[in-house]
């Protein structure tokens, strides 16, 4: 089940709220339909029911879907999703995704000229400090309870409060990887009105590294959790992501590609991942049940996760032209938004999927030349995302999909242990990570035709792999970053910096600024260098 179905909607959607909420912590609200923390808990569902909150706000935009209650305030509400702005950040600034819509901040995004006033930055920050808010409010309100409890109760609550921590150490990770240094607020400093401190990006790192090993003893050994729940596997895979990721979090010369081996051999030793067989059924609307590649995903539902962000923008803002989208992708009523740009459908042998079975685009009606990035009609559209099942059916609904996103996938783990090893990293070998990478083009090409020699293995090559395998998956901003490659002159895919050969772009776009409305009023925030 996805978290019980998005257990939460139920209980958010009844008005009940957290303590801190209220007006007056000490006073039952007259208002029958709020319920404070000192009541809602004496309900023992009510630990999990909160707990889904949190792993729902990584696609849920507020109290009701698809609109009409929402967290954060803004024109279009789909908008204000994490995924969605998530997906925006790590995509459009990219050579994976160019779009036509034709917004500014969205053009700011192709051109590398945004600013500190730019909507989708402050959005996707915006979001990530409420979800962060949230999973405080949560471990505070459930910590002071926990030893009350006994029995399978208490054990529950000790996994839900590692589940908690686990999601604010993934939120402040992205806040690490997007912002570099951000306001830093922890359960401890949540009650009353303050400004928040800024911690430095190397003190984050620090932090989101410690509080996930001691967490770690708390959570599901790795495989075992319920579906879309954190569990050890998961854990170790941040932690690796964490450490491949040091040199551009700490600053060259911070090497910490030994670690990232280290748990990756974790996961892989654990025995309880594997490749799924068909890489196309990982992207569709029963893709809940390949779970032993699926380490962690931001869990959809058509019916009770309705919202206009999440895999629904993904499925949705990715089709249009002379596609059946009902028929060929189980939704109505395309976006015409997002296609790929020339730079990234080089990077195949072909373009049918004949040979590399990632290489998952529509042509008819569709230029591979892209002369305006504003005509939806110029660039090959990924069809990589579907609201349609394995066996053919549509999704519970037409419109809002069932599709989940594949947050962490257990293909990345051998992709980091073959990258962290080719840096130089202990704990792997060579022979080792090109057997990896191998598993990975044979399960692409169907056969060992696609196969790599020890020669071929190289970083640029897995820079390339990696936008083979885990395109549309928001980790090539990321992934351009650490190689050097996002900004300046190294790599130039069309349209980078605004111009259709592509240019280089400025350093200082290797971190987004701090939203102008948040330094506004925080005044122990600087801004990122630069903006």
């Amino acid at each position: 089940m996805k978290i019980n179905k998005f257990l939460s909607i139920a209980v958010i959607s009844s008005g009940l709220v957290f303590g801190s909420c209220t007006n007056d912590l000490d006073t039952v609200p007259l208002d029958k339909t709020v319920a404070t923390s000192e009541i809602v808990f004496d309900n023992p569902d009510s630990y999990k029911e909160f707990l889904a909150k949190l792993y729902g706000s990584l696609t849920l935009t507020g109290q009701r879907g698809p609109f009409g209650l929402p967290e954060i305030t803004n024109p279009d509400e789909g908008e204000t999703s994490f995924l969605r702005m998530y997906f925006t950040a790590q995509e459009i600034t990219t050579d994976e995704v160019i779009c036509a819509w034709g917004d500014a901040g969205l053009n700011e995004y192709r051109g590398h000229n945004w600013s500190a006033q730019n909507k989708y930055i402050q959005l996707l920050y915006q979001r990530i400090f409420i979800n962060i808010a949230f999973c405080n409010e949560y471990i505070k309100e459930v910590s002071k309870r926990k030893d009350g409890l006994s029995g399978t109760l208490k054990d529950d609550v000790t996994q839900y409060l590692a589940e908690a921590r686990f999601m604010r150490s993934l939120l402040y990770y992205f806040a690490i990887d997007l912002y570099g240094n951000v306001p830093f607020v922890t359960e401890e400093n949540v009650a009353g009105a303050f400004l928040p401190e800024q911690i430095s990006r190397a003190d984050l790192f620090t932090y989101i590294e410690t509080e996930l090993k001691a967490i770690m003893p708390d959570l599901a050994a790795a495989g075992t959790n319920e579906y879309a729940r954190a569990d050890q596997g998961a854990a170790s895979l941040l932690l690796a992501k964490l450490y491949l990721n040091a040199e551009v979090y700490l600053g060259a010369g911070n090497k910490k590609y030994t670690e990232a081996i280290t748990y990756c051999n974790n996961i892989i030793g654990s025995g309880a991942y594997e490749l799924h067989d068909k890489y196309n059924e990982l992207f569709l609307a029963d893709n809940h049940l390949r779970r032993k590649e699926i380490i962690l995903p931001i869990a959809e539902d058509g019916i009770n996760g309705q919202n206009y962000g999440g895999v629904t923008y993904i499925v949705h803002a990715g089709t249009g032209g002379t596609q059946n989208t009902l028929e060929q992708f189980g939704v109505v009523s395309p976006w015409n938004g997002n296609r790929v740009t020339q730079s990234f459908v080089n990077k195949f042998p072909d373009v049918t999927g004949d040979l590399d079975q990632r290489a998952m685009f529509y042509t008819d009606g569709q230029t591979l030349d892209i002369q305006n990035p504003l005509l939806f009609t110029e660039g090959y559209l990924n069809t990589k995302y579907k609201n349609i099942t394995s066996t053919g059916t549509a999704g519970k609904d037409q419109t809002f999909v069932d599709t989940d996103f594949p947050l962490f996938r257990f293909a990345d783990v051998y992709l980091i242990y073959a990258e962290a090893v080719l840096r130089g990293g202990s704990g792997g070998d060579l022979t080792t990570a090109l057997k990896y990478v191998n598993l990975i083009r044979e399960r692409a090409y169907g056969n060992t035709t696609g196969n790599i020699t020890a020669e071929q293995l190289t970083l640029p090559f897995i820079l390339d792999e990696r936008a083979r395998e885990l395109n549309w998956e928001a980790q090539r901003r990321t992934d351009l970053i650490r190689f050097g490659a996002f900004t300046g002159n190294s790599y130039k895919w069309n349209w980078k910096g605004g111009i259709k050969e592509g240019v280089g772009t400025d350093a200082k776009n290797d971190v987004f600024p701090i939203p102008a409305s948040d330094l506004a009023v925080n005044t122990n925030l600087e801004q990122n260098t630069g903006y």
